[in-house]
């Protein structure tokens, strides 16, 4: 099993938009394209609550809270079992999946995130699970840096940040002109 792959699909689930059915579907890589014609209306509201407690995950885990991340997973867990299936198409294809083909969209993707999350944090721990430190993106992302110091979700998020900070530097630099209508006393 690739718990990276299913992890990532937890990243994906946390940094989407949801507004609608069809920023659900575009959640599904082209491995879950069964998903994405079968997900409905009625799977949106099951996704917006598990994308809100998995980013509560990461928050817990970005800011040293490994007990409540610990604790948050172990419930998703027990709300999305994971029930292992061996799964292909021929001899040489074989692969396992967490979950039946019987059950519903939501319960197959949120059992692999939660489960991919979960081998993640036992694995790597809590501190890898991220939160951009860009203020204008919030994405989250795993920090699979060698040393456990990546603070962004991309290196657009990051440029644009430290490009942020240079600029706001040179402007303390520069000191402040007086304004020439005003008197001096």
């Amino acid at each position: 099993m690739n718990f990276d792959a299913y992890a990532r699909t937890g990243v994906d689930l946390v940094n989407a938009r949801l507004d609608d059915l069809d920023d659900l579907r575009a959640i599904f890589c082209d491995d879950q394209e069964w998903m994405r014609h079968e997900v409905a209306e009625r799977d949106l509201p099951t996704f917006r609550r598990a994308q809100k407690r998995l980013r509560d995950v990461f928050e817990y885990g970005t800011s040293g809270r490994d007990v409540e991340a610990v604790g948050e997973l172990n419930s998703l867990l027990e709300a999305f079992p994971v029930q292992p299936r061996i799964s292909g198409h021929d001899s040489s294809d074989w692969h396992m999946h967490v979950t039946s083909r019987g059950a519903s969209v939501s319960s197959e993707y949120l059992a692999g995130a939660v489960w991919g999350l979960s081998v993640w944090l036992c694995e790597y721990g809590s501190a890898r699970f991220g939160v951009c430190a860009d203020d204008r993106c919030g994405n989250v992302y795993l920090d699979t840096s060698s040393n456990c110091c990546r603070r962004f979700c991309s290196e657009r998020c990051a440029t644009r940040s430290h490009v942020a900070a240079h600029r706001a530097r040179k402007r303390a630099a520069v000191p402040s002109q007086p304004d020439p209508l005003t008197p001096v006393s």
